[in-house]
C-alpha cells in the first residue's frame, strides 16, 4: 500500500519523483505529494486524487525545484482522502518533511503529548505524528532524531524524511514496511518498490528492519540503531524493464495473463532435473518431512486460494493434516502450533502485514517456516527458514494472474517432492506426475487461444447484478479465486460455494436470469456437481459450465468452456485461466479502471 520515493542527485528532483510515483500506482493510492529541498527550505505540493492532478499543478515538476526530494502516493487509513491527509507532511517550523507507509498504533497517544506541548497539527493522519518527533527530538543531529523517533513509535513503517538543516542528504527507515536503496552514479534512491528506480540503476540494497540509511549524490550509508555502520550486499535486478511495462497492451493485467506460460516455465523448469524435482532453495530433508506432524498454511486473499489447493493437494498426495488459515484470523487466534509443524506462508510481495505477523505467531512457537514468495529480500523471505521463490517477475496489475498461478506451481512441486520422500507415491506416479507439471506451460497457452469464445461470453453477462460460482473438491477451490477476480475488477456481486452446500441456505438466492458459473473438471465428482447444476437449472438459472475435454455437460449446461486432460491434481492451473479471462473482459465491457481498481491496493503492508 502506498508507495515511496526519493532521489538525491545533479539533477531537478520533482520530474524523477514523479515518474517513480507513476511506476507506484499500482499500489493503490488516493492522493500524492512531493517534497524538495531548495535554496535552504523545503517546498511542498500535494494534491487528493490521481497521480495527473499533482503533475497538472507542478507542471510536470518543473515549478518544484531542487536536486533532492521525497514523494509519496496516499492510500487513505487515517483521514479520508484530501489536500490536506496527502503526504509529506511538515513540521510547525518547516524544518522536516515526512513520507510514510504503514500505521502508527500509538499516534493517539503521541499526539496528544504533542499538543500539550504547543504542537499544532493541520491533518488527520497519523503520519503528521512523526513530522513533530522529529521537531521535539531535534538536538543537531539527524541521526539521533531518528532513532528516538523509532524508539518512540508503534507499529510498522517506511520513513522518508528531509531536514532543511541538511542541504546535501536525507535520512530513511523501514520496518515492516517494504523500502529499497538504489545506487546511482552521482545520485542515490529510495523506493516502495524497484519498479519506481529501474530506469535510474538496477544495483539495490535491501533494508532490514530498522535499519536507518543516509543518502547523498555522492554515497550511501546503512546503520544500525546503535550508529554502527551495517555492511550489506548489492542485489542487481536481473529483469529487463520492459516486464514493468504494458509492451503494447491495454491493460498490466491482460499482459500478466498471457505472460503465465512464461511465468510458469520460469518457476517449473530450473527445479526438475533428470526427472526429478529439485528443490535447492530448502533444507527440508527427508527426515524433517517425516517427522512433519502437521501443516498450516497461512495466506490472504488469492495466496489464501492457493493455500485451499494446496490442502486439498497435499492430503492427497502425502497424507499429513493440513489447515489453511486467512493469516489476519491466524495472529488472533492463540494457534495450536508446536515445533513438529510445518506452517507454509504465501505472498506474492514477501511485505503482506498480516502474514508476516502470522509468520512471526508461529516461529514464537517453534514451527518451522517455508515461505513461497516473489521478491527476493523481502520480509517474509528473510524471517522464513526456507523460501521457494516463484520467479514470476513483477506484477503490477492490482488483480493477481501469474502470482497466483506460479504459486500453485510451487505447491505442486512441494506436494509431490514430499510425497516422494515419504514413499506415498510410486515412481510410475511420480514420473508421470513431473512429465505434467512439465507440460503445464504448453497446455496454458492451449487455454489462453479460447480468449475471444469468453470475450464472447463476458458480451452476454456483464451487466448481471449477481454472479455465483460452484464446484467440488479442487474446483471449489478454484471458484473462490474466479470470484474473487471478478468482484474486485469488475465491482459485480459475487460468491463462490462449495456445490455440495447449494441446498443449505445459497439456492434460494438462485432466481430467473442468474449466472452460475459451474467447475466440474474433477473425475470422480463429476456427476455429483452435474446433479448441482440441475439444481440451479431448476430454479430458472443460466449455467456457464468448466470442464475438460473428457467430460460432456451440454445437456445441463447453456455455456460451456472446454479445457485440456491433464492430470487431476493440477486441473486448478487450467481452470483458472478462462475464470481471469472472464473477469478481464467483464471490467473491461463494464468501463472498469482494471489495474487499478477503486479500494484496492497491490501490497497490503497495513494490518
Amino acid at each position: 500500500m502506498c508507495g515511496i520515493v526519493g532521489y538525491v542527485g545533479s539533477e531537478q528532483a520533482s520530474p524523477i519523483l514523479l515518474e517513480g510515483l507513476s511506476k507506484l500506482e499500482y499500489r493503490g493510492y488516493d492522493s500524492a505529494g512531493i517534497a524538495v529541498f531548495n535554496e535552504g527550505k523545503i517546498e511542498i505540493a500535494k494534491a487528493k486524487g490521481r497521480l495527473a492532478v499533482l503533475e497538472e499543478k507542478t507542471h510536470n515538476g518543473a515549478t518544484v525545484h531542487g536536486t533532492m526530494g521525497i514523494g509519496h502516493t496516499r492510500w487513505a487509513t487515517h483521514g479520508e482522502p484530501s489536500d490536506e491527509n496527502a503526504h509529506p507532511h511538515i513540521s510547525n517550523s518547516g524544518r522536516f518533511a515526512v513520507v510514510h507507509n504503514g500505521i502508527i498504533e500509538n499516534y493517539i497517544a503521541l499526539k496528544q503529548r504533542l499538543i500539550e506541548r504547543g504542537f499544532e497539527f493541520m491533518s488527520d493522519t497519523d503520519t503528521e505524528v512523526i513530522a513533530h518527533l522529529f521537531e521535539y527530538y531535534y538536538k543537531g543531529d539527524i541521526m539521533d532524531a531518528m532513532i528516538r523517533v523509532i524508539n518512540r513509535v508503534e507499529g510498522s513503517y517506511a520513513l522518508g524524511v528531509l531536514c532543511s538543516d541538511y542541504p546535501d542528504q536525507f535520512i530513511a527507515v523501514r520496518k515492516a514496511s517494504p523500502l529499497i536503496v538504489g545506487l546511482g552514479e552521482g545520485e542515490n534512491f529510495i523506493a516502495s518498490d524497484v519498479t519506481a528506480i529501474l530506469k535510474h540503476t538496477r544495483n539495490i540494497y535491501y533494508l532490514e528492519d530498522e535499519e536507518m540509511v543516509v543518502l547523498s549524490k555522492d554515497g550511501v550509508t546503512v546503520y544500525n540503531k546503535d550508529k554502527e555502520v551495517v555492511p550489506k550486499d548489492v542485489f542487481t535486478v536481473n529483469w529487463d524493464i520492459s516486464a514493468a511495462e504494458k509492451g503494447g497492451y491495454e491493460h498490466f493485467m491482460m499482459k500478466e495473463i498471457e505472460e503465465q506460460p512464461k511465468a510458469l516455465r520460469d518457476t517449473i523448469s530450473p527445479r526438475i532435473k533428470d526427472g526429478k524435482i529439485v528443490l535447492d532453495d530448502i533444507s527440508l530433508t527427508t527426515e524433517d518431512i517425516k517427522k512433519i506432524n502437521k501443516i498450516y498454511i497461512v495466506a490472504c486473499g488469492s495466496a489464501y486460494h492457493v493455500g485451499v489447493v494446496g490442502k486439498y493437494v497435499i492430503e492427497k498426495m502425502c497424507r499429513i493434516p493440513v489447515e489453511v488459515q486467512v493469516a489476519s484470523e491466524f495472529r488472533y487466534c492463540d494457534p495450536i502450533v508446536t515445533k513438529d509443524d510445518l506452517v507454509i506462508v504465501i505472498s506474492q510481495s514477501g511485505e503482506t502485514a498480516d502474514t508476516l505477523a502470522g509468520l512471526k505467531e508461529a516461529k514464537n512457537h517453534g514451527a518451522r517456516i517455508l515461505s513461497i514468495v516473489n521478491v527476493v529480500g523481502s520480509a517474509i523471505a528473510n524471517a522464513s527458514d526456507d523460501v521457494i521463490y516463484t520467479w514470476a517477475g513483477p506484477e503490477i496489475a492490482v488483480a493477481t494472474t501469474k502470482a497466483y498461478s506460479t504459486q500453485l506451481a510451487v505447491m505442486y512441486l512441494i506436494s509431490t517432492y514430499m510425497a516422494d520422500k515419504l514413499g506415498m507415491i510410486t515412481s510410475g506416479e511420480y514420473a508421470r506426475l513431473i512429465s505434467e507439471i512439465e507440460a503445464l506451460p504448453d497446455k496454458v497457452e492451449e487455454v489462453l487461444k479460447s480468449k475471444e469464445e469468453i470475450q464472447y461470453l463476458a458480451s452476454l453477462f456483464y451487466n448481471c447484478r449477481s454472479i455465483f460460482f460452484i464446484g467440488r473438491n479442487l474446483d471449489y477451490a478454484v471458484s473462490l479465486e474466479g470470484s474473487l477476480k471478478l468482484k474486485e475488477i469488475s465491482y459485480i456481486h459475487s460468491e463462490a460455494y462449495a456445490a455440495g452446500e447449494l441446498k443449505h441456505g445459497t439456492i434460494s438466492l438462485i432466481e430467473d436470469g442468474t449466472l452460475v458459473i459451474a467447475l466440474a473438471t474433477g473425475r470422480d465428482l463429476f456427476d455429483k456437481t452435474v446433479s448441482n447444476v440441475k439444481e440451479v437449472k431448476a430454479r430458472g438459472a443460466v449455467v456457464m459450465g468448466v470442464t475438460t475435454k473428457d467430460h460432456d455437460m451440454t445437456e445441463v449446461a447453456d455455456h460451456i468452456i472446454k479445457i485440456p486432460s491433464i492430470h487431476e491434481t493440477l486441473l486448478p492451473s487450467l481452470t483458472v485461466i478462462p475464470l481471469q479471462l472472464f473477469g478481464y473482459y467483464v471490467a473491461s465491457l463494464k468501463g472498469c479502471d482494471i489495474d487499478k481498481p477503486r479500494n484496492l491496493a497491490k501490497s497490503v503492508t497495513v494490518e
